[in-house]
């Protein structure tokens, strides 16, 4: 190993840990933020008052794209909202292909006959996708709020009445409710995105809403001002993540938006691997194409403070940790091999200390997230520590699938918008799963998964002939990590 390709592997590694710390420290100013905001709410009464006779009129928005296995379970489920019947209008933006739309059809009649006002709006063009959905249902919205929830969202009954009165503000553009999941515990994979959803709806989603920094409309589970919408620019289908783009035009036009932790929207999980990654897949890439439209706005809009540009450009970065995660993971094994063959480079390992602060960082926010929303204490403490470990080894193990999205994302190269197959299976069961949507295709990204398993199993071996137990835990998670994904991945397509 030549001295120059030393200086090269742990120059990228350490700014690759760099950033990393970064967006750690960035975690740790958002979980302050979040928790002086509760320390300081802890005694003001909730803002929640409902009035019947002031009610605005609400459209609830259900884009819908082959969802065969739960878009009766969605309508069943929307038409028990408990709001006045002549202030709620029902919009099922639909761009289904198949069998999908009869069951609509069917379930759309019923609901009407049952008094309830439902619109079955049906597109043959996917132009612009949900957000192209979305914006041709606007257009003829009664609503002077719009209500929008994906087909696996199961909102309360007294949901729209716990979410309205905070329109009272007349500044108020978005209300965005914290996501439930209906089966968290179905498997190890559900458990790890529920613990990833957890830390963003608690940390990141309440941190920055205690300080007026930018949130995001997360899509589904909120609710919007029509004239919000429409005065920052309607529904753009440019990005994978229309929600992120609309939620930063909108408040680069002074609307605030406010997040509420305390009413919870329950929804489901992907339960098959291949479904996890083309969500990973669209969030990601999406983030990284907005981070390309957005950022040069944030940063010369004037009136934003120094602290809300930064934690904007953090935010939309958010997608970019995975490449940089990736980027160290990858620059690990030769790192190691410079740190025990080049002991002249032996300087530079007191920087590799960065990585364990983040990582102790990351795990005092998302114990913050465990212990509100799961079990405190010594026994949920006990309880967290292995989840924590195999949510970091497991999120890692996508970093390759994610660093593909944000690599297109930050190249502007353009895609379609695949949806995530829904199953209606709350509980594990033993039977083998069947959808007609799943994609049983095994792709290029599990094969490299493969080998990249194969390369940290090596660099584990390596690890523990040289004695050196912290790239031995490291490589043990990287192995691990990236076994799991493919593992999974493979079996999932079999």
């Amino acid at each position: 190993m030549t001295e120059v390709f030393a200086h090269i592997a742990i120059g990228i590694y350490s700014l690759a840990l760099l950033l990393i710390f970064f967006y750690s420290l960035a975690q740790l100013n958002l979980l302050f933020n979040y928790l002086k905001y509760r320390k300081e709410q802890a005694n003001r009464p909730r803002f929640n008052s409902f009035d019947t006779s002031g009610a605005p009129m609400v459209t609830v928005q259900l884009p819908i794209y082959n969802e065969l296995y739960v878009v009766e379970r969605l309508l069943d489920n929307i038409a028990q909202l408990e709001y006045p019947k002549n202030k709620l209008e029902i919009q099922v933006l639909d761009d289904s292909t198949d069998e999908t739309v009869s069951l609509i059809s069917k379930k759309v009649r019923e609901l009407q006959e049952a008094g309830i006002d439902i619109k079955h709006l049906h597109r043959t063009d996917r132009t612009g996708f949900k957000a192209g959905a979305l914006k041709e249902g606007l257009a003829t919205a009664k609503g002077e709020l719009i209500a929008i929830f994906d087909a696996d969202f199961l909102p309360e009954k007294d949901w729209l009445k716990q979410t309205v009165p905070y329109f009272r503000d007349s500044e108020t553009g978005v209300v965005q409710t914290r996501w439930g999941h209906l089966n968290r515990n179905y498997s190890i994979l559900t458990k790890i995105q529920a613990f990833a959803l957890d830390a963003h709806f608690t940390i990141e989603q309440g941190g920055r809403n205690a300080r007026g920094h930018f949130i995001n409309f997360n899509g589904t589970a909120g609710i919007w001002r029509k004239s919000c919408i429409l005065d920052a620019g309607n529904w753009e289908g440019d990005t994978l993540t229309e929600d992120l783009d609309l939620s930063y035009r909108a408040q680069l036009k002074n609307w605030k938006f406010k997040y509420l932790e305390h009413v919870e929207t329950p929804a489901e999980l992907p339960i098959i691997i291949s479904a996890a990654r083309s969500q990973q897949f669209r969030w990601n890439k999406g983030g990284a194409e907005n981070f390309r439209k957005s950022v040069q706005r944030v940063i010369n809009t004037r009136g934003l403070s120094l602290s809300t540009k930064l934690h904007g450009i953090i935010h939309l970065l958010n997608s970019s940790m995975f490449l940089f995660a990736f980027i160290a993971a990858v620059f690990s094994l030769p790192v190691m091999m410079v740190k025990h063959y080049v002991p002249e480079l032996g300087f530079w390992f007191d920087f590799s200390g960065i990585f364990m602060v983040s990582t102790v960082i990351l795990f005092i926010c998302y114990w913050f997230t465990y212990k509100n929303l799961q079990k405190g204490g010594i026994d949920g403490f006990l309880s967290f520590v292995p989840m924590f470990f195999t949510f970091f080894a497991v999120a890692l193990g996508f970093s390759l699938h994610n660093s593909f999205a944000v690599i297109e994302g930050h190249l502007g190269k353009k895609s379609e918008f695949i949806r995530t197959p829904k199953f209606n299976i709350n509980e594990f069961t033993g039977v083998r799963i069947s959808n007609k949507y799943l994609n049983k295709k095994l792709s290029r990204n599990t094969v490299l998964e493969v080998l990249l398993t194969l390369y940290f199993i090596a660099g584990l071996i390596l690890a523990w002939q040289l004695r050196d137990y912290a790239f031995l835990m490291f490589m043990g998670m990287l192995a691990f990590g990236f076994g799991y994904v493919s593992y999974n991945s493979i079996t999932s397509n079999s």
